[in-house]
């Protein structure tokens, strides 16, 4: 939806997907472009870890397409999406607890464009310092957002096009959200394509180029992050009074 002159990285037409029998969602359609960061927003229930889980292979999918660099993943197993160049840093952070910082590296490497371990691993050591300062710690010592440094760290050893985080700021102090922004930021000047799920608006939006507004399982609002922040149907979307048409500002 950002580009008109060349094929997103990744494009949604029309997904319906969910649980068992239950759609969680109806009819979304979204695009990232290349080094794009691209917010998903919305409150509790809304639908956004579905909307993720769908696109990694998690969810069932009952209608629609997924596309991602110019390859049909509509209901790929995940480990196919993650080998394609597609990572997804789950919200809860996920990571194996009785492992060393170093063993959580290394169960996340796939080889997947080439780079050895110890090349991928100095990478992430020189985006978080404090992952190599606790190497041989055990996760489940560490704190909230060390916890955090790692998950995002452990999903960067797939080597991903497209970097998908669900709620990175859950939980942590304030400092530490504001660093895990910046290396949101910075892993897009890297050329790492973003699609960001996060509860914290105002940050989101700022970090964001694109946003979407997901509310009972539907994109109610879209548009340029700037534009969406300053408009008058953000709040109505948010709290899910915005029915009929989607706006898109």
């Amino acid at each position: 939806m950002t580009s008109t002159t060349s094929e997103p990285l990744l494009r949604i037409a029309g997904l319906s997907s969910g649980y068992g029998r239950v759609n969680v969602l109806d009819g979304i359609d979204l695009e990232v472009d290349r080094q794009e960061i691209v917010v998903i927003l919305g409150p509790n229930g809304a639908g956004k870890t579905t909307l993720l889980n769908s696109i990694s292979g998690v969810a069932r999918t009952g209608a629609g397409r997924v596309t991602f660099d110019g390859r049909d993943i509509t209901g790929a197993k995940p480990e196919h999406v993650v080998r394609l160049g597609l990572t997804h840093c789950p919200e809860g952070r996920q990571i194996f607890q009785r492992l060393t910082v170093e063993e959580n590296l290394l169960a996340a490497h796939i080889g997947r464009g080439g780079k050895s371990f110890e090349t991928l691993r100095a990478e992430v050591f020189e985006l978080f310092p404090i992952l190599k300062e606790r190497r041989n710690g055990m996760a489940s010592r560490m704190s909230g957002g060390q916890q955090q440094m790692l998950a995002i760290g452990r999903a960067l050893m797939a080597e991903p096009v497209l970097l998908m985080l669900d709620e990175p700021s859950l939980g942590l102090a304030p400092k530490v959200v504001h660093q895990i922004f910046r290396i949101i930021l910075d892993l897009s000047t890297a050329g790492i394509s973003i699609l960001l799920v996060e509860q914290n608006v105002q940050l989101a939006l700022e970090c964001g180029d694109y946003a979407y507004m997901l509310n009972t399982g539907r994109i109610r609002l879209h548009g340029r992050a700037q534009e969406i922040a300053a408009h008058s149907s953000l709040g109505e979307a948010y709290l899910g009074g915005a029915t009929g048409e989607t706006l898109h500002v």
